[in-house]
């Protein structure tokens, strides 16, 4: 699933996220939704959020099955 509109992520979902030095190489970085940062309805590069350990990153991947996910 994307991460491109902010109502489809919530605190406590496991995502992958792209961080702002890993932006040229596209690595993913796996973490827990502490907070989302992003304050529009969608975002074209994601939904920009912090993870549990502190790290700031767009979402690109919900990862299925996560607790709050719908469906």
């Amino acid at each position: 699933m994307q991460g491109t509109t902010r109502n489809a992520i919530a605190p406590g979902m496991t995502v992958d996220i792209v961080l702002k030095k890993d932006q040229r190489t596209r690595t993913l970085t796996r973490g827990v939704v502490a907070a989302l940062l992003t304050k529009s309805p969608t975002h074209p590069h994601g939904i920009k959020v912090r993870l549990t350990d502190g790290q700031v990153g767009r979402v690109k991947h919900i990862v299925p099955g996560t607790p709050g996910q719908a469906g």
